[in-house]
């Protein structure tokens, strides 16, 4: 499912609400009016209830969707969005002109935030141009230098968000410089045993091989001509990055360079946290508004059938 797909989807699934953190800012009202114009969402606005007022008639934005809650400052902004999505008020968290470190904070109180005892981790999916699938990215945002047990958990939020978006098996590729052990390379060792942890079923749901290269996780050319086989090599799905640095670049390399689209969100809490940088594009902010709420549809469809 391309990320376009995902647009078409979220437009057909009920009673989608979305959380914004600190919504009183003109880029996230344009994200807002284009999320409210495909259907994809209502909104509850934590914020400068006059200053939202005000760019919700500009941009006439149908008052259908759209709910203000007046706050003070941003710190009260994150508490209550937060509060609302651990309340069942909305169904997922965004980040509008709020630093990431006070929403963080909120997320993680321990009185009303959303932790459900799974480690955070972030995950994005890539729609790349002449690559015909989308590619999942963990962790370029959040977890800075993981070690071998959160690997395993940041592997596991990202194959149970892939199967929620209809990639049933995924294939895992821990990438690394080399696709050798090399004892002097972290990054190699713990991809050895996470493949092996893989093959004795300590982590399920997936197929992990590596350490692979990047060129020979996505390309069958590449692979064959190193002669590298498996499952993997050549069609990764998800390429698990060793540090916060190297995804960030690779994040940024496809969006600037490779003109990719992309959707990502934070999983491992009690609802996805939409957490776009300011400088996304706002397609890209809807497509992580889409991506989002596509991982949670299967429930949303269920309840909607139910009632």
């Amino acid at each position: 499912m391309l990320l376009q797909n995902m647009l078409s989807r979220v437009a057909d699934f009920p009673n989608k609400i979305v959380a914004v953190a600190a919504a009183d800012d003109e880029r996230m009202m344009i994200v807002v009016e284009e999320a409210v114009r495909l259907n994809l969402a209502s909104f509850l606005l934590f914020g400068n209830e006059e200053k939202i007022r005000q760019l919700v008639e500009q941009r006439k934005i149908n008052w259908q969707h759209v709910t203000i809650v007046s706050t003070d400052s941003v710190e009260k902004s994150a508490h209550e969005a937060v509060k609302a999505v651990r309340n069942g008020d909305a169904d997922i968290l965004m980040k509008g002109m709020v630093p990431t470190s006070i929403l963080m904070k909120a997320v993680l109180n321990k009185d009303y935030g959303l932790r459900v005892g799974k480690l955070f981790s972030h995950v994005a999916a890539f729609d790349i141009p002449n690559y015909d699938k989308l590619l999942f990215i963990t962790d370029s945002a959040l977890n800075i230098a993981p070690d071998l047990n959160q690997k395993v958990q940041i592997i596991e939020n990202s194959v149970e968000v892939a199967r929620k978006v209809g990639v049933q098996l995924p294939k895992v590729a821990p990438i690394a410089a080399v696709e050798v052990v090399n004892p002097e390379m972290v990054a190699t060792v713990d991809a050895a045993l996470l493949s092996q942890m893989n093959r004795r079923g300590q982590i399920k749901n997936c197929i992990v091989d590596g350490p692979l290269g990047l060129d020979n996780a996505i390309s069958k050319d590449a692979a064959q001509y190193k002669g590298i086989k498996g499952d993997v090599a050549g069609e990764a799905d998800i390429l698990l990055v060793p540090t916060i640095e190297i995804g960030n670049i690779l994040y940024k390399s496809l969006v600037y360079f490779a003109k990719a689209n992309v959707g990502g969100f934070i999983t491992g809490a009690k609802a996805p946290i939409v957490l776009t940088s300011r400088s996304d594009s706002t397609i890209n902010k809807l497509y992580s508004i889409a991506f989002a709420l596509n991982s949670i549809s299967t429930k949303k469809v269920l309840e909607h059938q139910a009632h």
